[in-house]
């Protein structure tokens, strides 16, 4: 099995957190989002993975390939880095790694978690992971005929078509067939509003007898701006209460209280404060006589004096005598 991760983009919804940080490897609930991606593609697919291909912009730099690499590894799979030098579309970003693009593989966008009780078919052709929602006009959805085999692909509905949109995780049990219908339209010049589409590849296999099947994930988890990710925090550290993880080492605790579920890095101290329900403290941080819910902290942040909630501080930011809904840069400022 391979994995294909495209994940150039420059995150420009979540700034100010993604001009220090590519987004994928912004923690929540304790881990990067593209581990914690990696991870649940792993389960879900129940087959050993033989590599990971992480597309990336060629700016990102050597410790975020060596982050990723770490990633892979943690799955038991070679992983290795492709560079998107512009940004053309999804198709386009795909074949940056196309020499990774070869018998059974899965394509995943890093900007979406999920949770699924399922264990894929991966003797299926292909299988496009949806969730069903009230209302999935700003998405592309999916019409399925009687047999439970998709019919059509239809991006952003105006009128209700289907209650069933495609969350951004494709399988293909041909990866080399993939891969031929996506140099098609390269070759070609086949663009939708000048960039060259994943779901142009998708509905030429369909025509030429390619039985897509979809498959159903009990939760979806955007991680696309600051509110987004909160809230994907939250509902993660609901997921992995009790695990050992969420408590790092060396964790200081003075006189303050913790209303699980919470993550707490290594090296945190706490003092005469209240953390959680649902904050993310990271490791080497310091927070005094303070109360932190629902937020992310990365790591050696320092808090004194303030009460914080729905919010993200990146690294080393300080924040003094507040009490505010916060998203700051790394090594941002805030004394009152």
């Amino acid at each position: 099995m391979q994995i294909i991760i495209p994940m150039a983009g420059k995150g420009k919804r979540m700034r100010p957190h993604t001009l220090t940080t590519a987004k994928p490897l912004i923690p929540v609930a304790g881990k990067p989002i593209v581990q914690r991606l990696v991870e649940d593609i792993t389960k879900v697919c129940g087959k050993k993975v033989n590599e990971i291909a992480f597309v990336i912009a060629p700016d990102f730099g050597k410790e975020v390939e060596q982050n990723l690499i770490k990633v892979a590894e943690s799955q038991g799979a070679k992983g290795s880095i492709y560079y998107q030098e512009e940004a053309l579309g999804t198709a386009h970003a795909i074949m940056c790694a196309q020499q990774a693009i070869k018998g059974q593989t899965v394509i995943a966008f890093a900007d979406t978690l999920f949770k699924a009780d399922f264990v894929m078919d991966a003797e299926q052709e292909g299988v496009i992971w949806v969730q069903k929602l009230e209302d999935p006009r700003q998405f592309g959805v999916v019409k399925l005929n009687k047999d439970g085999v998709i019919t059509d692909f239809v991006e952003k509905p105006e009128t209700f078509v289907s209650d069933l949109a495609i969350i951004g995780i494709y399988y293909f049990k041909d990866g080399d067939y993939l891969k031929s219908e996506l140099q098609y339209l390269l070759d070609n010049k086949i663009t939708e509003k000048g960039e060259y589409q994943l779901t142009n590849a998708l509905e030429n296999m369909k025509a030429k007898g390619t039985k897509f099947k979809p498959g159903q994930v009990t939760e979806w988890l955007d991680c696309g701006n600051k509110d987004a990710t909160v809230y994907t925090n939250q509902r993660l550290l609901e997921f992995d209460k009790g695990k050992d993880f969420l408590k790092g080492k060396n964790i200081k605790n003075t006189n303050s209280v913790i209303i699980e579920p919470c993550y707490i890095g290594d090296n945190a101290e706490i003092i005469n404060s209240i953390i959680g329900p649902h904050a993310s403290i990271g490791a080497n941080s310091k927070i005094d006589n303070s109360i932190i819910k629902n937020s992310i902290l990365q790591n050696n942040t320092k808090i004194n004096s303030a009460n914080i909630k729905n919010s993200m501080l990146g690294i080393g930011a300080e924040v003094k005598g507040r009490g505010l809904d916060l998203s700051i840069s790394d090594y941002t400022q805030i004394v009152e």
